[in-house]
């Protein structure tokens, strides 16, 4: 006989959790299908928060869940994030800088602007040549007014969030809203099938919760894939050396201090600053290799910092967390399937964690499996999709650090060493050197990061890119230079329209936006 799933279990909650029981529940819904989804989540164990920036996705996750976007920036003292600045990360100097926007390069699918922009004599920076949103994030303006709807942007924006009060937001409305049965107990052990599958996971607190499906939520400790089905854990750190974290919430000077809509992404001796602005304060750490510095330097350097913008850094509250960079060797294994840390994690920059767990939770909607026959389908097209996912992901990392110039500690030289570069990353930069980033580079047709971002991260660190046959870019000259001179209408249009990020917040706040 053919057993349908109709029940899943998600053991853990926190932003992983509850963004999976969130998607799954209002997806499977709409399919027809009626499984019943319940969560477990631990009582005695605190949500570790690791990233607070989210990218544009999070605006269709919440769009599909049914949640009002003025709500969940009320709740979650959600500010928007137009990309990100990194500051001294090329050569280390005070005025090295460069934007990763979320806005995509003017024209992007019709013309590839980047030969044209590395050809002129004299010029902007490149993202400041292509798009508005470096100019838009300078004067510190929002991505929209107040009377543009809900989710939908002028300029292209993701979100900064408070991880904690967004779990708790999502599992108000996950359970009030969208069926989704929540317990609260600790997991002691896991009882298993004649197959090998999971039959049920026993609790302290409610005895078993059987189920045909069970989703891994339960963190870095990844209880039943890593703990029960015993699937290897493999280490990235000869490739991404960060490993520790040190974080801490910085207080605003006032209530209406502005607002920065843009992660800050400040480079140090052995690892990176973030700072991340909220509507209530602002989330800043240091995270870094504990093989090129000591905790009391990185800390030192942390508080050097934030000086120059808090009184009394000394006063702050700062929490150490340790990183191991890397993921399991498969995601999904029997009735079993790992999102969120469980299933791996490699370090904030770019914040890959939390649009991991977005699309690993919308492709497990998208594919539900109607049988546990059709489920072993449905993993093995997620294992290879993820494996696929993870590596591209290990590669754009690795590429803010591989391209840098600076010498002046050996945590920058040894990213650069070929030893610690991947070879499909060695290939790639290789073939950038004659040929700018572009669509055909990639193997699938949906990218984790498009050509575009490649060409951000590229340009902004001072790569070159010459054409061995330069002129080919004089078929499309003149299209390039009015696609700049486009670009700088809208730089001056939208600098003149938008408000400040504060401005926004506030009447977000006061009056809500409207409903689509």
């Amino acid at each position: 006989m053919v057993k349908p799933v109709t029940s899943v279990v998600i053991v853990g909650g926190g932003t992983a959790g509850w963004i999976t029981a969130g998607t799954l529940a209002a997806r499977v819904s709409q399919q027809g299908h009626s499984p019943t989804i319940t969560l477990i989540e631990s009582p005695n164990v605190p949500i570790v928060g690791v990233g607070e920036g989210t990218w544009p996705t999070m605006r269709s996750t919440l769009r599909k869940m049914g949640i009002r976007e003025t709500d969940f920036i009320r709740r979650c003292h959600a500010s928007f994030k137009q990309g990100a600045k990194f500051a001294r990360w090329a050569t280390g100097k005070d005025d090295d800088f460069y934007y990763h926007p979320l806005v995509q390069p003017h024209q992007f699918h019709q013309l590839n602007l980047a030969p044209y922009w590395q050809a002129q004599p004299q010029h902007d920076s490149f993202s400041q040549a292509v798009c508005p949103q470096e100019a838009l994030c300078e004067q510190g303006l929002a991505p929209k007014l107040i009377t543009t709807p809900e989710y939908e942007a002028v300029a292209n924006y993701a979100y900064h969030l408070d991880a904690g009060a967004f779990s708790e937001f999502l599992k108000e409305h996950c359970t009030q809203h969208l069926g989704v049965r929540h317990l609260q107990a600790d997991v002691s052990s896991v009882e298993s099938a004649d197959n090998g599958d999971i039959k049920a996971v026993l609790t302290e607190q409610a005895g078993p919760v059987e189920g045909d499906l069970f989703i891994d939520c339960t963190g870095f400790k990844s209880l039943l894939l890593g703990g029960h089905f015993q699937v290897p854990f493999r280490s990235c750190k000869d490739v991404l050396f960060i490993d520790r974290a040190i974080a801490a919430h910085v207080p605003y000077p006032d209530e209406q201090s502005p607002i920065a809509s843009h992660t800050i992404s400040t480079a140090q001796d052995a690892g990176w600053i973030w700072d991340i602005g909220l509507s209530s304060r602002r989330g800043a750490g240091h995270v870094y290799s504990s093989a090129h510095t000591s905790e009391e330097h990185a800390h030192e350097q942390l508080k050097q910092y934030l000086a120059s913008s808090v009184k009394d850094p000394e006063a702050l509250t700062f929490r150490t967390i340790d990183i191991e960079p890397g993921h399991r060797e498969r995601f999904w294994v029997n009735n079993c399937l790992a999102i969120g840390l469980s299933a791996g994690f490699l370090e904030p920059l770019e914040a890959s964690a939390l649009v991991l767990v977005e699309i690993s939770a919308a492709m497990l909607a998208e594919q539900f499996p109607d049988n546990r026959e059709t489920m072993d389908v449905v993993a093995r097209r997620f294992n290879r999709t993820f494996q696929y996912r993870w590596d591209r992901i290990i590669d754009f990392l690795k590429l803010h650090y591989s391209l840098s110039q600076r010498t002046d500690s050996d945590f920058w030289l040894d990213n650069r060493h070929p030893d610690t570069i991947p070879e499909s990353l060695k290939e790639l930069t290789e073939l950038w050197r004659y040929h700018p980033p572009w669509h055909h580079d990639f193997e699938h047709a949906v990218e984790v990061f498009p050509a575009a971002s490649y060409q951000y991260v590229l340009y902004g660190m001072g790569f070159e890119t010459r054409p061995t046959r330069a002129h080919h870019i004089d078929e499309n000259r003149e299209g390039a230079l009015e696609a700049f001179r486009a670009n700088q209408r809208a730089i001056e249009q939208l600098t003149q329209a938008l408000p400040s990020t504060r401005t926004l917040i506030n009447k977000i706040h006061e009056f809500g936006l409207q409903k689509v």
